[in-house]
């Protein structure tokens, strides 16, 4: 076997032995010589939040399609097993994958004597160049195309590899055959092969279809008003924060199965919401543009043609001029009857986030948000919130630096049916507060 195998992962952070984990991971099976042989990745579902997203850019919409690293570690086992495990700043990878192993009950042969670090060979090699692997690829003329994409990184790192294995480095660097040697030679532990499958970024956008799309044609028994009321309050719930996340739709899909409201149901019912949204936003006898960028986005976000939109949104002025330019709180009522006493219908952004967010109220956060936590605690307090520090039937959103996030905080709001929302739709909601 012999050769080497250039490893890059990415992570939710910077320790392996604590709660950190692999979110992604890519091996490059290089031979004796330098020459790619194999290559493998997958994105890696934690089990937890995906930490600093703004660095690795992977979305937990296509991690929530991936395999625990248990299902993959076999597989992984069969490409690291007999070769050098080599990384850039392979003290890091090897850690990590080495955790990932143990987590599971396997004492792996990844160990210093065994590894292989292009950064450091290229401080030997060439001392003058820079360390980081974006500016060791540049100064040796290898092809980094994406940073932080864990296969990028690692076909970067094979790259350095052969160019170090063209300058000699297996003469010059000190012990270098002896890891190629007790790499080969040294026992693995079996590893449960698992199912292998692998997961790209960008999965998402193949697998997840909007949920009307998954929806049968048509119900063939009458709707009950209280099944309107549900069905329009989970997507009252979903355009909080004017996203449907992919959790959201799996939900307003499985309540829809549930219930027995098919496409044409649900589509009469996104008209119902728009019609009393249209009626709500008039209420003042004006509708701003920012009203109606909000509105169309709503009717896009349902799949509501631009046509229908349009007709929505004049018969919402025309309804509120026949009533004399109701009060809001009428205009409302009015909305809601028109629409079959549904109740959670008719509601502006302002008042949709004001019908779920009162003062003394109890939010979440959870994830590696883009400004502090205590930022954001301070901005709840501010609008008359409670930050509370864990899940419970008591709490009223959970706000997450992603929304499909898998931690633990919004796998339990999830069973509680406690909205997830990301950090914009929450700045706009406390900003209506």
């Amino acid at each position: 076997m012999g050769g080497y195998a250039v490893v890059d992962v990415e992570t939710t952070g910077l320790f392996p032995g604590g709660h950190d984990r692999v979110v992604e991971i890519a091996v490059v099976q290089v031979a004796p010589d330098g020459v790619v042989e194999e290559t493998w990745s997958t994105l890696v579902n934690p089990g937890r939040d995906l930490g600093p997203q703004e660095i690795h850019g992977i979305r937990a919409a296509d991690v929530r399609h991936a395999p625990a690293f248990t299902d993959v570690a076999g597989h992984v086992a069969g490409l690291l097993r007999g070769r050098a495990f080599v990384a850039h700043n392979a003290q890091f990878d090897r850690r990590f994958v080495w955790h990932e192993f143990a987590r599971q009950g396997a004492d792996v042969p990844l160990i210093e004597p065994t590894t292989l670090c292009t950064m450091r060979t290229g401080a030997v090699l060439s001392p003058d160049a820079p360390r980081s692997l974006a500016g060791s690829c540049g100064h040796h003329g290898v092809e980094l195309r994406n940073a932080h994409e864990a296969m990028s990184d690692a076909l970067a790192a094979a790259g350095l590899l052969r160019v170090f294995l063209d300058q000699g480095s297996r003469r010059t660097v000190p012990g270098w055959d002896d890891v190629v040697d007790l790499a080969e030679t040294t026992p693995w532990p079996e590893v449960p092969a698992g199912s292998a499958t692998t997961v790209a970024r960008g999965v998402a956008t193949l697998r997840d279809t909007h949920f009307l799309a998954r929806l049968a044609t048509a119900r063939n028994r009458p709707i009950t008003t209280w099944m309107k009321e549900e069905y329009l309050e989970l997507v009252d719930r979903a355009l909080l924060d004017r996203h449907i996340s992919a959790r959201e739709h799996d939900q307003l899909e499985a309540y829809c199965a549930e219930a027995g409201i098919g496409r044409a149901e649900a589509d009469a019912l996104h008209r119902e919401y728009l019609a009393a949204l249209a009626a709500a936003a008039w209420g003042d006898g004006v509708v701003t543009a920012a009203e109606e960028a909000d509105f169309r986005a709503v009717a896009a976000m349902l799949e509501v043609p631009d046509d229908d939109a349009d007709r929505l949104l004049a018969a919402g002025r025309g309804a509120v001029v026949g009533r004399g330019v109701m009060a809001g709180s009428e205009a409302m009522a009015g909305s809601e009857a028109s629409a079959g006493g549904v109740a959670g219908v008719g509601t502006s952004s302002v008042t949709a986030l004001r019908s779920h967010l009162s003062p003394g109220d109890l939010v979440v956060f959870t994830g590696a948000m883009r400004e502090p936590r205590d930022v954001w605690e301070r901005r709840a307090r501010a609008a008359g919130l409670v930050p509370h520090p864990t899940v419970t039937k008591k709490v009223r959103l959970v706000v997450a630096a992603d929304p499909d996030s898998m931690s633990g905080k919004a796998r339990k709001a999830e069973a509680y049916g406690i909205t997830v929302i990301s950090e914009a739709g929450f700045e706009r909601m406390i900003g209506a507060l």
